[in-house]
């Protein structure tokens, strides 16, 4: 049957499409994936343990004549002491950060922030699992600090840089309700007063009043930088971006990965007097937002002798305060979870172009992000995930409707003229060319479209893309729970049917090689089964290749799905629950006899034996 044949060589070329997307696209992201909990753990661990390696000051940008000039190196690098995290953080005054949010302390050295940790986000599903650790004292291996200071000139003095001791006024502790001041005074009459405020999520205010007591004009420039010393193991370069990243200049967004910038060592946008940048993992992100109005100097660097670190820079025009006047600096450090509210609040009220960036969407983020703004609009009415992407199906399903429901109705019209097509192919048996007439004839007078059964399928690709890139790239499916054993619709079903589904004491993942198909949970099942029932929908194909497909490929799709999030399954399995109901009902209206059930009783029967 011409429709048939359409239709599974459409199938055929879907299940080569993701065949193809898993092997070299979505199985190596979904391995980084569910061991994204054991790195973490492994970081963590690190950090309290092992010590830091030796290395050398950063290099200088391009074009820099004299240290003055460029922004400072990482200081005391040539020689960093092995150090747990507590006896990195005992090793410098601090003043404690607490916030509905994040926790930890500011480095009065050089006041960075180089000590958070989120208090929302923990390192696996469990309640008591360590609090996710984002930024780090220089001193561990996974150092990860934003530091904001000064470059001195020649007539400047003194400027506070990477190991000014600052001095604390006040409030030793910094709150959304008391934020905090330090001071230090150089040897030219320069006094610099920053204030550092805090709100109750991730973003960081701070603002320096540069006073100038002596009788001449001096000029400093202001840097800031995000340093990071190590990197992920497994960056999901395919999938989504983690890396060094930014929005300045004429140039727009820039993503530069690990890899990038570790072959160009640096990379220098054009002049800039807005945006931001910094460095951002899958779930979280350190950026800085130079002064606003006040021309800077992007840049992206790694630096590889010594003890190798990334870091994303800036560095301002000079800055002039007139003798007895004071002027103002003033930038915004982000450092935390890339929750999509916050970072769009954040973009409209700072004023922060384009940074909801921050967050990868990805080329069709015209598909994505209405995805992601239905399934959390759904989610706040119904208090779970896992219902809200139930939901989305049916609101995709209600608005493919018209298009899915003339495609069912030309899939049944074609049943019903299945006696005429047989008629004619047996008519034109020897005339290839008067048999394809007479069929479109055929289609024309019983206005059928023979490929519009491709439709429904064809549909629900751009729909699944999406829904994975939802599922991976956005903190609020982190760790979120459905019912029963699924605790993370962001991650594979953990169970397996090849150990009982837990009954027996075996870890079918820990099989060299093959653990990754071994992994085979109920909800993929259940998907595959109605999968199954959805093909039984229409007649075995006589062509024996198209036969073949037909009862292979949902087999095929159960196992290349099982390591895909258990929300995308989930989607899938409820997805082809709804097309099979939706199938049988207009099949029903249309005559046309359902064959699922003449199918399924056809398994169970005894096939004859060929003729001698």
């Amino acid at each position: 049957m011409e429709n048939n044949r359409n239709f599974f060589i459409t199938i055929a070329l879907s299940v080569l499409i993701l065949a193809l997307w898993q092997f070299f696209y979505m199985g190596p992201r979904m391995e980084a994936q569910r061991e994204a909990a054991r790195i973490e753990a492994e970081r963590s661990q690190a950090q309290d343990s092992a010590a830091a390696t030796p290395g050398s000051n950063v290099p200088l940008p391009a074009g820099t004549a004299a240290p003055q000039t460029g922004v400072p190196g990482v200081p005391g690098s040539d020689g960093v002491a092995a150090a747990t995290r507590d006896q990195a953080l005992a090793s410098s005054g601090r003043v404690k950060l607490e916030t509905p949010s994040l926790f930890g302390s500011i480095n009065l050295t050089g006041a960075r922030i180089d000590d958070i940790s989120l208090k929302q986000y923990r390192l696996t599903v469990e309640p008591n699992s360590p609090n996710i650790q984002l930024l780090n004292p220089s001193a561990l291996p996974a150092g990860f600090y934003t530091e904001i200071g000064y470059v001195k000139t020649d007539n400047s003095g003194d400027v506070p840089g990477p190991e000014t001791v600052w001095q604390v006024q006040g409030t030793p502790t910094l709150t959304p309700s008391t934020p905090l001041t330090l001071s230090y005074t150089n040897n030219t009459g320069l006094t610099f007063t920053r204030n550092i405020a805090v709100d109750d999520n991730y973003m960081f205010t701070v603002t320096d009043t540069v006073a100038n007591s002596g009788t001449a004009p001096i000029s400093l420039l202001n840097y800031g930088r995000v340093t990071r010393f190590d990197k992920p193991q497994h960056a999901a370069a395919y999938v989504l971006h983690e890396g060094l990243i930014g929005v300045t200049g004429t140039e727009g967004l820039q993503e530069i990965g690990y890899g990038k910038i570790e072959d160009e060592k640096q990379i220098i946008p054009g002049k800039s007097e807005d945006g931001w940048l910094g460095i951002t993992d899958k779930y979280w992100a350190a950026t800085l937002v130079p002064p606003t109005g006040q021309p800077f100097q992007p840049r992206f660097a790694f630096f590889g002798e010594g003890r190798s670190h990334y870091q994303s820079d800036y560095l301002t025009d000079p800055i002039t305060v007139a003798p007895g006047q004071s002027t103002e600096v003033k930038a915004l450090v982000f450092a935390g979870a890339k929750e999509v509210a916050k970072i769009n609040a954040y973009e409209t009220e700072r004023d922060i172009r384009q940074f909801n960036l921050l967050i990868d969407w990805g080329w069709f983020y015209f598909i994505t992000k209405p995805m992601f703004w239905l399934i959390d609009s759904l989610y706040t009415m119904l208090g779970n995930f896992g219902l809200a992407i139930l939901a989305t199906t049916v609101v995709v399903k209600a608005v493919f409707f018209p298009l899915a429901n003339k495609s069912y109705k030309s899939m049944a019209k074609m049943k019903v003229v299945q006696p005429k097509m047989l008629e004619i192919r047996e008519k034109y048996a020897d005339d290839k060319m008067k048999q394809q007439q007479a069929m479109m004839e055929l289609y024309k007078t019983e206005k059928i479209n023979p490929v519009a059964g491709c439709w429904p399928v064809l549909i629900q690709i751009p729909v699944f893309f999406a829904l994975y890139k939802v599922l991976y790239i956005t903190i609020e499916m982190r760790h979120a729970p459905f019912f029963g054993w699924i605790q993370d619709l962001a991650a594979p079903d953990p169970t397996s049917i090849f150990n009982l589904f837990g009954l027996l004491p075996f870890d079918p993942g820990a099989v060299p090689v093959f653990g990754h198909f071994l992994m085979l949970g109920v909800w993929p099942i259940v998907m595959g089964i109605t999968m199954f029932l959805q093909m039984r929908m229409n007649p075995t194909p006589p062509d024996p290749t198209q036969a073949m497909i037909f009862t292979w490929m949902p087999v095929i799709f159960t196992f290349m799905l099982a390591s895909f999030p258990a929300g995308l399954v989930i989607y899938w399995a409820w997805n082809n629950t709804l097309s099979v109901i939706q199938q049988g009902v207009i099949m029903k209206r249309q005559g046309a006899k359902i064959e699922l059930w003449d199918n399924l009783a056809g398994l169970f029967k005894k096939k004859p034996k060929p003729a001698e």
